[in-house]
C-alpha cells in the first residue's frame, strides 16, 4: 500500500493537491524496494514508470500529468507553460507553473524538496534544495519565477519535505568553510561532531531560514522526518554507509486543481 504524507498547511488549501511519498507500495525490489521514483537510479525503468503511475493514481492524476526536471544541484528554475515528456525535461532544480492539473514532481534521497503554493493567484512551485542549490540561490530563483507569474511573497505557503537531519549529516571542515565564506552568520548551522575537524550540518534549518527571510505567508517543516534514520525513505548517505552500490528516490509533488 502506498503511503503519502501531507503537510497540514498545504492540506487546508482547497485547490491544491500534494504529497510526500514514502518508499512503500511500489514494484521495485532489492535496494530499490519498493516505490522508487528515480529514473537516474540503476533500477529497471519500467519499474520506475509503474511506481510513478501508482503515485499519480493515488493523487487522482494520470502519469502523463507529472512533469519533472533533470536535477543538477543548481540555482536554475524554469516555468512550465505546457506539459513536457520525460525525455524532454530540462536541466534545472525547480519548476513553477500557473496551469491547473499539471503535477510538479521531484525524487530525492536526503535533499529537501520545497513545495510552494499561492492559492490566491493560482501559482505553484517545487524546488529541489540540496546544499549546493540552496547555497547558490535555488529558493530565491523559484520565488522570482512565481512572482513573474503574478504571485506575491506574502501569499506563498512553503512546505519542506522529509530530508536528512543535523544529527545524521556529518561534514568536513572544508564543507563548513564554504558556508562561512558566504557569511559568518552561517556558523549557527554547524555543531562539532565526535570526529576531529568534522561537524554536523543543519540543512533543514538552513533551508527554512532562507525561506523565512523572504517574508512568505508561512513556512512549514511539520513533515521533515529524518530520511537517514527513518527507513520509510530512501537515503543517499545511508546507502553509502551500508556499502550499497546505488539508491532510489522517493517522490514529492504538488498540483493545482483549478483556479479560484
Amino acid at each position: 500500500m502506498l503511503e503519502v504524507i501531507q503537510d497540514p498547511f498545504l492540506k487546508k488549501m482547497n485547490t491544491i493537491k500534494h504529497g510526500f511519498f514514502t518508499r512503500s507500495g511500489g514494484v521495485s525490489t532489492g535496494i530499490y524496494a519498493s516505490l522508487n521514483c528515480a529514473y537516474p537510479s540503476n533500477d529497471c525503468p519500467d519499474n520506475v514508470c509503474e511506481n510513478r503511475r501508482r503515485a499519480m493514481a493515488q493523487l487522482g492524476y494520470s502519469l502523463e500529468s507529472l512533469i519533472t526536471v533533470r536535477n543538477r544541484h543548481s540555482n536554475i528554475a524554469v516555468i512550465a507553460d505546457k506539459p513536457w515528456l520525460e525525455s524532454q525535461k530540462p536541466e534545472a532544480d525547480a519548476i513553477v507553473t500557473n496551469l491547473p492539473n499539471i503535477v510538479l514532481g521531484s525524487d530525492s534521497a536526503d535533499c529537501p524538496i520545497i513545495l510552494l503554493a499561492d492559492e490566491n493567484t493560482g501559482v505553484i512551485g517545487l524546488a529541489h534544495a540540496g546544499w549546493r542549490g540552496a547555497k547558490d540561490g535555488i529558493i530565491e530563483a523559484t520565488i522570482e519565477k512565481m512572482i513573474l507569474l503574478g504571485s506575491q511573497m506574502n501569499r506563498i505557503t512553503a512546505a519542506i519535505s522529509p530530508c536528512i537531519a543535523q544529527c545524521s549529516y556529518e561534514v568536513s571542515f572544508e564543507f563548513k568553510n564554504k558556508f562561512i565564506q558566504d557569511t559568518q552568520d552561517n556558523e549557527i548551522y554547524f555543531i562539532p561532531s565526535q570526529k576531529k575537524e568534522h561537524f554536523l550540518f543543519n540543512l533543514l534549518s538552513y533551508v527554512k531560514d532562507r525561506l523565512l527571510i523572504l517574508g512568505l505567508k508561512s513556512v512549514s517543516d511539520q513533515v521533515a522526518f529524518d530520511t537517514y534514520v527513518d527507513e520509510r525513505f530512501f537515503s543517499c548517505r545511508r546507502a553509502a554507509h551500508k556499502g550499497e552500490p546505488w539508491f532510489g528516490g522517493h517522490l514529492s509533488c504538488i498540483a493545482m486543481t483549478e483556479y479560484l
